[in-house]
């Protein structure tokens, strides 16, 4: 499951991101996940904040070329954090007997975090992608500016063993061919 995977992420206004390589290994994990002909499912956030870089009449919305959907990849669109709110996402799931996820996407602290911790609630059985999602600095309550990469590892940590495993790309694309 790819998170919103959307041109509106490279604006300057969110701040300054870490894992430049997210992209990248995104791009990895779709063309295994294609090879295998396993599925795949696509989140897009629609902004309903006019001035958003994500809203559907901004080209922000559009999704990165590395992560592009082609004919028979569902589209899910969602407004808020989770791509399970308002989105028939956990039906289309049940129906396909999909029970295991693999998430990448954007960012790590807002809407991967929060669909992570969705699908674990929901029973799925789900893998988080480190390093094939990102985030932006913040400014603390204090004023203090916090790293993107601080960011990104404390939801990491908080995630994994709770609401999922967390695993590298490489550790991924192994595991697909361990033996069953």
């Amino acid at each position: 499951m790819l998170v919103d995977v959307q041109r509106g992420f490279d604006n300057p206004q969110w701040g300054i991101r870490n894992n430049h390589d997210a992209e990248r290994n995104i791009a990895r994990l779709l063309t295994r996940w294609r090879t295998l002909q396993s599925p795949i499912i696509h989140i897009q956030h629609r902004s309903t904040t006019a001035n958003s870089p994500l809203a559907p009449d901004q080209l922000g919305c559009d999704f990165k070329p590395e992560a592009t959907p082609i004919a028979g990849e569902p589209i899910f669109g969602k407004q808020v954090n989770s791509a399970f709110i308002g989105t028939g996402l956990d039906q289309f799931l049940q129906e396909q007997g999909i029970h295991k996820l693999v998430i990448a996407g954007f960012t790590t602290d807002h809407c991967v975090s929060t669909t992570t911790r969705m699908a674990g609630n929901l029973g799925y059985e789900t893998v988080l992608v480190s390093d094939a999602t990102a985030t932006f600095n913040r400014r603390g309550l204090d004023g203090v500016n916090i790293s993107a990469n601080d960011i990104h590892n404390a939801h990491l940590a908080s995630l994994d063993g709770e609401f999922c495993m967390v695993k590298t790309t490489d550790e991924v694309l192994i595991d697909l061919f361990k033996p069953r």
